[in-house]
């Protein structure tokens, strides 16, 4: 795959005027603002889907070229069925066959909706609107989440709750859930605890944007704002994440020194933190005896995670080929638990899935899967390695979103879940999208670099 352009900025002006489809950016965006209200997310990624799609026959795929690049309507479309075929695939033979196939079948309006994401970023003007609204999306979270460190009540999920009260006359939130809760909420609220891992993986969009409008200054006063955010509101798994995103979002701008004593400082956070919040504290000491504990206590440090990768590895090693299933994971554990009949770390019933993505990509959709998901990951790196200077410093933060959201060696949410195998598409078509868009008479200097 080549990110060759030469030729579409010479333009029919006879084409279909689709090239960006003005409205696309907003889509985009309020497809990511509504995740507090996961239903309304889905509906308005389902509209934008089926928009493009009538867009696109309309006009008889005529224009195609004026909409994307070649390069990125092939990449845009391979990552998805990387992501897509192997769900398909294993469904043949799941632990539920109706329910995976109709999944599997359901879960095709993710491809026109990337195409519209792709779309969205493919003119300077997108990339302004779109990669400018991530990063903004990202300060008022931390805005809002750091209202809820200090306060105790994020003001975003207040109102949403008050507004859900008002319509339906019940809360966002149950009162067992709310009891529940262990860890800052912030706009996505105590029922759906994931705002850490949401914001490390999002971060790059706002720390590039900061970086290169207000130099080292900016990206300095936004990381620690977003920190602190994570540390309250995240696991050690969006640490992780977040770390990874310092690492490789500060050392061009910072060098490696003034980058060690970011790290440096937020360990003092760190330890502040622990002082003030006995969620924070209880994670870290966790963490500390996992490293020094024999096997039970490591799988008490890791909440469980030991005893779901065992029965992984069982469900990896009696379905090689194809898996249990996408989603079948909870309905195969029990079968693989190595600890039938024991009280498990996270309470009672089955692991809902392997909470890491080599292990879940292997026991849902076996080899074929692994197969197909690695051949995606090539594609995307044969795509970034033969992209020009200027293309990659425009694809960088979403580049690194993508990286750090997939990177094997920490755990995960589900990645044939609903929100976060959305998530993740989402990343794959904002990185094909902006590493193979068209160069436009219009852009000389464009994605310069920040330092």
């Amino acid at each position: 795959m080549t990110s060759s352009t030469t030729t579409d900025s010479v333009r029919d002006p006879r084409a279909p005027r689709t090239a960006g489809w003005r409205w696309a950016p907003h889509w985009v965006l309020a497809f990511v603002i509504l995740w507090p209200a996961p239903g309304y997310a889905e509906g308005v990624m389902v509209l934008g889907a089926l928009a493009a799609l009538i867009h696109l026959v309309a006009a008889r795929f005529r224009g195609g070229a004026a909409l994307l690049s070649a390069p990125a309507w092939a990449l845009t479309s391979v990552l998805f069925f990387a992501y897509w075929l192997p769900q398909l695939i294993s469904a043949v033979d799941s632990v539920d066959v109706g329910r995976a196939l109709r999944e599997a079948v359901v879960d095709l309006r993710y491809l026109p909706f990337l195409w519209l994401v792709a779309s969205a970023v493919t003119t300077p003007r997108g990339r302004r609107i779109t990669l400018g609204g991530l990063a903004a999306i990202v300060a008022v979270w931390t805005i809002d989440g750091l209202c809820e460190v200090v306060f105790g009540t994020s003001p975003l999920f207040f109102g949403i709750d008050q507004l859900k009260q008002l319509i339906s006359n019940r809360p966002m939130c149950s009162v067992e859930q709310l009891a529940a809760a262990d860890r800052l909420g912030g706009v996505l609220g105590p029922c759906n605890l994931k705002l850490g891992i949401v914001l490390a993986s999002l971060s790059p969009f706002a720390l590039y944007w900061v970086g290169r409008r207000f130099g080292a200054t900016g990206w300095l006063v936004s990381s620690a704002a977003i920190g602190i955010v994570i540390l309250f509101a995240g696991s050690r798994a969006s640490w992780l994440t977040y770390a990874l995103v310092l690492l490789f979002s500060g050392w061009r701008l910072l060098g490696w020194r003034r980058l060690l004593a970011v790290f440096a400082a937020g360990l003092v956070l760190a330890a502040i933190g622990a002082t003030v919040s006995p969620q924070v504290r209880d994670r870290i000491e966790r963490t500390a005896a996992g490293l020094s504990a024999d096997e039970s206590g490591v799988d008490a440090a890791l909440s469980g995670r030991a005893r779901i990768w065992d029965a992984a590895v069982c469900m990896i090693r009696e379905n090689p080929i194809n898996g249990v299933g996408a989603r079948g994971f909870r309905e195969a554990f029990p079968g693989c638990d190595p600890d039938a009949g024991q009280i498990a770390a996270w309470g009672d019933g089955p692991a809902f899935h392997a909470h890491q993505i080599v292990l879940e990509i292997g026991s849902e959709t076996g080899l074929v899967g692994l197969l197909l998901w690695l051949a995606g990951a090539a594609m995307a790196w044969r795509a970034w390695r033969f992209a020009p200077p200027i293309a990659r410093e425009r694809a960088r933060p979403a580049m690194l979103a993508l990286a750090v959201t997939v990177f094997p060696f920490n755990t995960h949410l589900a990645f044939y879940s609903t929100f976060w195998g959305g998530f993740t598409l989402l990343l794959s078509a904002l990185y094909a999208g902006t590493l193979l868009a068209r160069v436009e008479p219009s852009q000389p200097g464009e994605g310069k670099a920040p330092h």
